[in-house]
C-alpha cells in the first residue's frame, strides 16, 4: 500500500533525491560564478558567461523549484509570450533610462 507521500511525489513528478540534485548543480554554478569574479578574465568575457550561468540557474530555478517543468504546455504557452513582451518593453524603454540622467533642465 502506497503513502501519501508517494502519491504527492507521483503527482508532482519530482522527488527529493531530484531537488537535492538540482540544488547541488544551482551551488556548483555559483561556484563557477564566484571563481570567475576572482580570476583575471576579460570584461566581455565574464559577463557573457555570468549572463549564461545567471540564465541557467534561472531556468532550473522556475523548472523545479516552481514546478514549470511538471505543468502543462498550454501554461508555459500563455506565459512565454509575456515574458518576451516585458522583455522588448524594457528594451524599448532603455534607452530613455540612459538618456534623462544627462538632460539639463531648459536655461
Amino acid at each position: 500500500m502506497s503513502t501519501y507521500t508517494e502519491k504527492v511525489e507521483h503527482v508532482a513528478g519530482a522527488s527529493t533525491g531530484s531537488f537535492v540534485k538540482v540544488w547541488f548543480v544551482l551551488l556548483a554554478l555559483t561556484g563557477v560564478e564566484v571563481l570567475l569574479a576572482y580570476l583575471q578574465v576579460p570584461t566581455l568575457i565574464m559577463l557573457t558567461v555570468l549572463l549564461g550561468l545567471s540564465i541557467m540557474k534561472a531556468a532550473l530555478i522556475i523548472a523545479y523549484f516552481m514546478h514549470m517543468k511538471f505543468e502543462k504546455l498550454s501554461l508555459f504557452l500563455t506565459l512565454f509570450p509575456m515574458l518576451i513582451f516585458c522583455i522588448v518593453l524594457m528594451l524599448i524603454f532603455l534607452g530613455d533610462a540612459v538618456r534623462i540622467p544627462n538632460m539639463r533642465p531648459p536655461a
